[in-house]
């Protein structure tokens, strides 16, 4: 069973695949479409780059075109949560283009957008709609949507939402949606908590998995620069001024620092933007947009918002700040390296984050390499010039107003319910993994 005519899939999505150029399923996909298409229960854990939305998508699609049945006014028949608007509007593009020969309808709601928008969209009913958690209940609340007719529900990225504090959501989601459901649950890592879970969301689940614990791409050279943190900008606008980093991820652990990271290299000369929670939708699509197009070099992201950055021929990932959960690590470089192509990942590591580097280095079972400091760095250093001022926190390219009020990376706060969303010191055995490329040898989207 090679091919995608072999998975029993229909017709109209073999199609699909084929004016798209895939043709061979990935090690997921193999595993889960069967079970899936026959109406069991998924988990499914797999890594960065292994094609898990498809893995849902084409079987939740040939389910509905062998059963289809008439859209209800504000009622899904399938739910697709996802933790982060980038993630979701990327899963709902997937569903889009494998159904691109059938008349089903596809909607994203998430926070950053008007929701009287999205409640006149939901009117007409919709047969497969793509949520972040907060949204989707805010709608809920306001009697604009209902999960009374979901017949499919899919928890994609699992581990990513424990982490952003959207426990108590899926909770109170899992209370109102249908007992008789089909559900797949899909998680890059198995902490008991996600056990957990997915024992509240499944019924008896055929289990998937793929790729060995703990692998980083083969494809990236990782190395490790040690330096004072009041170093760190230098070394990175330095680095930067290189032309090989000619497309490259830049990592910080807040929001608040990938914008300060903009504005010292704007001062510099080097067009960057940041991407976070505190930018509403179109300040980040267009941030994507300019990134991918080539416009901007460098994109400056904390671990939150890169979930579901899609974006091949990244040539280099800086880790400005270790992450202190070290699955993060292998999130991010996982950025690279893809469709065949090499990668470099480099860290710069404080005197303080030496512990955060022992355990990435446990985690990934291998030591990085240590990178020495440029030639005569603290002349050069002295040199750079002052960052621009905090008014323009986007960089060169365009200024921008935070978005106000979005939900779609903030966990709701309910009553007694402790403070959520960011994640803590966390130690686990599980896989790493995110979301991954699409090369054409098999399907990654």
């Amino acid at each position: 069973m090679t091919e995608f005519e072999n998975l029993g899939l229909a017709q109209p999505l073999l199609a699909a695949l084929a004016e798209t150029g895939y043709t061979t399923p990935t090690p997921i996909q193999r595993q889960a479409i069967p079970p899936a298409r026959q109406g069991h229960d998924i988990l499914g854990i797999a890594q960065t780059g292994t094609g898990k939305t498809a893995a849902f998508a084409l079987p939740i699609l040939d389910r509905l075109i062998a059963n289809p049945a008439p859209r209800h006014r504000q009622a899904p028949r399938v739910l697709v949560l996802a933790p982060t608007r980038e993630l979701a509007s990327q899963i709902a593009d997937s569903f889009r283009t494998y159904a691109r020969y059938q008349k089903l309808s596809v909607m994203t709601v998430f926070g950053g957008v008007p929701i009287p928008r999205q409640e006149r969209q939901l009117m007409a009913g919709i047969d497969v709609l793509v949520a972040t958690p907060g949204r989707l209940l805010d709608l809920v609340e306001r009697r604009s949507l209902r999960l009374d007719r979901v017949e499919m529900l899919v928890l994609d990225e699992a581990d990513q939402m424990l982490d952003l504090g959207f426990i108590h959501a899926l909770r109170q989601i899992a209370r109102i949606l249908p007992r008789r459901r089909q559900s797949l649950f899909f998680s890059a890592t198995m902490p008991a908590s996600i056990s957990e879970l997915a024992g509240r969301y499944l019924t008896d689940p055929v289990e998937v998995a793929v790729t060995p614990v703990a692998t980083t791409a083969e494809r990236v050279r990782q190395s490790v620069v040690f330096v004072n943190p009041a170093e760190k900008q230098a070394l990175l606008t330095l680095t930067l001024r290189r032309p090989e980093f000619a497309k490259c991820l830049v990592f910080t652990r807040t929001k608040h620092g990938a914008d300060r990271v903009v504005r010292h290299l704007a001062g510099a000369g080097i067009p960057a933007s940041a991407i976070h929670g505190n930018k509403s939708q179109p300040q980040r699509e267009r941030a994507l947009e300019d990134f991918r197009s080539g416009r901007i070099g460098v994109l400056v992201a904390t671990d939150i918002a890169a979930r579901g950055i899609d974006i091949d021929a990244v040539s280099h990932v800086i880790n400005f700040e270790l992450p202190n959960v070290p699955e993060q690590y292998v999130h991010r470089i996982g950025r690279t390296a893809r469709a065949g192509l090499d990668g470099i990942a480099l860290s710069f590591c404080a005197p303080d984050e030496k512990p955060y580097l022992r355990d990435i280095e446990k985690l990934i079972r291998q030591r990085i390499e240590a990178a020495p400091l440029p030639d005569n760095f603290l002349a050069q250093a002295s040199k750079l010039p002052k960052p621009v001022p905090a008014g323009a926190a986007d960089g060169p390219v365009r200024r921008e107003r935070p978005a106000v009020g979005t939900h779609a990376e903030a966990p709701r706060r309910h009553p007694g319910a402790p403070r959520g969303g960011r994640p803590g010191r966390r130690r686990s055995g599980g896989r790493p993994g995110g979301r991954g490329a699409a090369p054409r040898a098999g399907l990654q989207a």
